[in-house]
């Protein structure tokens, strides 16, 4: 049931033509925008950009679960859930593999175009071990969807998401590398999950693996996030 419930949940995702230009097209734009103007920019800084456009545009696609969520409990698609042989802990387990899902597409269509069109030159288990450390370290952001989408209005969760995205994208270094910023914003950009998550794929990308450092953080708030989820949805459930 719960394959059901997440395949129907994955098409109502990609057949919104809001997500998909939120969640790829605007993430693909970005990074071929910002790595060729000017035309100077080179090899290293390109797939530097490509990850952290990736981690963007999957950022973006794990939080618009919340949207969908909070739309759903305005119209009485949660209660109609309640109502089936499903439980609760499978209706938000089924929204969280959706976001496992939804992700992908986010992650390959950037990496696609730093292959494609920036020339970013990588092995092939690395373009397959950068993809599989973004769609791995999204889950934070899904439970942090999720938690918005639960607890809020189906119009403030759109807000809330978007100042998410936005805050979480330009302090954890998602757009510009964290050396442009001052020591004070770089200090507070390494505890932020979006760092964290860029640097799993820039490690892969030359040749390291993610510092202890990093698996840490994002546990930390990925353990964060879920108790908000899990929090938010028990308040949900007493009010729908």
């Amino acid at each position: 049931m719960i394959t059901a419930y997440v395949r129907l949940e994955v098409r109502r995702s990609l057949r919104d033509p809001g997500f998909l230009i939120s969640s790829l097209g605007v993430p693909v734009m970005m990074y071929l925008l910002f790595t060729n103007l000017g035309g100077q920019n080179g090899s290293a800084y390109k797939a530097y950009a490509m990850v952290g456009m990736a981690a963007y545009g999957a950022l973006g696609a794990a939080l618009s679960l919340g949207s969908g969520v909070a739309e759903d409990k305005s119209i009485g698609w949660l209660r109609q859930l309640r109502i089936t042989p499903m439980t609760p802990r499978q209706v938000v387990t089924g929204r969280a593999l959706t976001g496992t899902v939804v992700v992908v597409p986010a992650i390959v269509a950037v990496l696609l175009a730093g292959g494609l069109v920036n020339d970013v030159r990588l092995d092939a288990w690395q373009w397959a071990a950068v993809a599989v450390a973004l769609w791995a370290g999204s889950l934070p952001f899904t439970l942090l969807g999720l938690g918005n989408g639960y607890r809020l209005s189906a119009q403030t969760t759109g807000v809330v998401n978007i100042a998410c995205n936005l805050g979480l994208s330009v302090v954890g270094g998602l757009w510009f590398p964290i050396s442009l910023f001052p020591h004070w914003l770089a200090t507070i950009s390494s505890y932020t999950p979006t760092n964290r998550f860029s640097e799993l794929g820039r490690a892969v990308t030359e040749g390291t693996m993610p510092g202890a450092a990093t698996v840490a953080v994002l546990a930390a708030w990925a353990v964060l996030f879920g108790a908000y989820a899990a929090v938010s949805y028990r308040r949900s459930a007493r009010t729908a």
